[in-house]
């Protein structure tokens, strides 16, 4: 029998697992572009679990910790692969609801369950991948279940046959048996359940080569009571873009600040306030910023948890998850938080109406939480929420059932789609008509896209050298070059007489400078006459040129 303190300290054996090897699965990643970030995505998602976990006390039932467990992979979930792991483990928790201890049939239900909640999320499975380890995982379990075995030989067997269907992931997508490697996401999997699988069977929690202290804490002795008196619990930081720089007085926020916390600091100069505060209901905080104009860089930290997460020397009292910020007042029927990385991204997507921006995109996708607290502070009856990447889209529907407000998540897979979806709102339309016209407008947006290969990989049958400058029209790799305008050129050029358009805005990144992207629009102009060019600063990392043609 599993009880409920040896699957505590298994979740956590497993985050150490994947977060000591995270680098190698980012590395399996067979598409050249720097967007391998699977074994970091997986290990930050069970991260905020084991940090969570590391602060229960002895003898919590095993059912307790499945949920706890469930609901932080859930608020942390970062990509697809990260989402994917959530269910998974959500699909554990409703399978062991009200468990005090687990035998092997209740584990073998576990497994299923994880199994059904990972297929039911996706609209297309594809086989090869994570879906293909924890379903044949999951049937070579209920192969054994009613034999009579312990629970940890059950999961032992589980283990050996998700190890079985990751080496058999090349054979099934030829692209992975064409890198030699197999899936990333099934063998992020295996390395968590390897972990689970060190403790389960009594050989202890596999040890924390990370520098994060929350998981290098043993559980035995998780956490202790809370040895200081902390009056205001709660560490609020946001930036506030001002609306009317002149009809707004800072001090009046800072004074009304100090009524209800402490620690507060308000700089501000014409375009921005920065506030700091500590106090007990960050919500307060927060609607009282919103009156001076839109927030971004929204960062609540409750003090008493990150206290109570770094002493290990008593049994702790129940803990408590960090808590939501209440959802700001309604003031308006639409609201629109967006994802976006870059400055000039980022101040865009606030001119066109977005009440917040969350920071994000390739190689740093946000949380599930970071997307439902923008959303929270957001004051409308409806949030569009554009998540602007592929990778980004999952975490953000994860969203929907967590708030009482009405949610769209709009599957803009790029940052120009999400400017065009917000240009194609109309407010005098319901939100689902906007929702529709929204991403027709994003449909016919096409986005080009300017980086260079993360590592040595194959294209179309082409070798790509690491360091190379690789153009990409929609996602596709369609050009390799030596230089950054050459690529732009080629990629644009291509899209313009694809989609037959008549405008190309270049978005210039922190890599490449205004000459350069003026370089690339005159040589743009030279050959599409009819084109009208506009040049940006937008300021994105990863891509030296962003370029919409519409």
């Amino acid at each position: 029998m599993i009880n409920g303190n040896t699957l505590r300290d298994a979740i956590i054996s497993a985050a150490n697992n994947i977060d000591n090897s995270r680098k190698a699965v980012d590395a399996l990643n067979v598409f050249p572009v720097p967007d391998g970030d699977t074994g970091t995505n997986m290990s930050m998602t069970i991260k905020a679990a084991a940090r969570e976990l590391a602060i229960l006390p002895d003898g919590t039932p095993a059912g307790d910790v499945a949920a706890k467990a469930a609901s932080a992979l859930l608020r942390g979930a970062r990509g697809n692969s990260g989402v994917i792991l959530s269910l998974i483990f959500r699909g554990f928790s409703k399978a062991l609801k009200g468990l005090e201890e687990i035998d092997a049939p209740a584990l073998s239900k576990a497994l299923a369950e994880g199994t059904k909640a990972a297929y039911g999320a996706v609209m297309k499975p594809t086989e090869g991948t994570i879906l293909t380890v924890v379903r044949e995982a999951g049937e070579g379990a209920a192969a054994v279940a009613d034999s009579g075995i312990f629970a940890a030989e059950l999961f032992r067997k589980a283990c050996e046959c998700g190890q079985a269907a990751l080496d058999k992931t090349p054979e099934i997508l030829p692209v992975l048996k064409k890198a030699g490697v197999v899936d990333a996401g099934g063998q992020g999997l295996m390395l968590i359940f390897e972990g689970m699988l060190n403790v389960f069977e009594g050989n202890g929690i596999i040890a924390s080569t990370s520098d994060d202290p929350a998981l290098a804490v043993k559980p035995v002795a998780a956490a202790s009571k809370i040895n200081e008196e902390i009056k205001f619990g709660y560490c609020t930081e946001f930036i506030v873009n001002r609306t009317n720089p002149s009809d707004t007085d800072a001090l009046k926020l800072r004074s009304y600040l100090e009524s209800i916390g402490d620690c507060v600091v308000v700089v501000d100069d014409e375009e921005i306030i920065k506030v700091h505060v500590h106090s007990n209901d960050p919500g307060n905080a927060i609607q009282a910023g919103l009156k001076y104009g839109a927030l971004v860089n929204i960062k609540i930290d409750n003090m008493r948890y990150q206290h109570s997460s770094n002493v290990i020397e008593e049994q702790p009292e129940a803990s408590e998850e960090a808590p939501m910020p209440k959802a700001a007042e309604i003031e308006k029927q639409f609201g629109f938080v967006a994802v976006c990385a870059g400055e000039g991204f980022e101040q865009m997507f606030y001119e066109l109406g977005a009440d917040a921006v969350v920071s994000g995109g390739q190689t740093m996708n946000p949380s599930t939480d970071d997307i439902l607290r923008a959303v929270l502070a957001t004051p409308a009856e409806h949030v569009f929420i554009l998540p602007n990447n592929k990778n980004i889209i999952m975490a953000a529907e994860q969203v929907i059932p967590m708030c009482d407000k009405g949610i769209s998540v709009l599957h803009t897979k790029t940052v120009p789609q999400g400017i065009a979806a917000m240009l194609a709102f109309d407010e005098t339309i319901s939100a689902d008509k906007n929702h529709l016209e929204m991403m027709k407008a994003a449909g016919r947006t096409g986005t080009g896209l300017v980086t260079f290969a993360a590592r040595d990989s194959e294209v179309n049958n082409q070798r790509v050298r690491k360091g190379e400058i690789l153009g990409m029209e929609d996602g596709k790799i369609t050009v390799l070059e030596k230089d950054p305008i050459k690529a732009g050129y080629k990629v644009a050029r291509r899209l313009y007489r694809k989609l037959g358009a008549s405008m190309v805005t270049i978005y210039y990144g922190s890599d490449a400078t205004e000459a350069q992207a003026e370089q690339l629009a005159e040589l743009i102009g030279s050959r599409c006459h009819d084109a009208e060019i506009a040049v940006i600063n937008a300021g994105q990392p990863i891509y030296y040129f962003t370029i919409a043609v519409e």
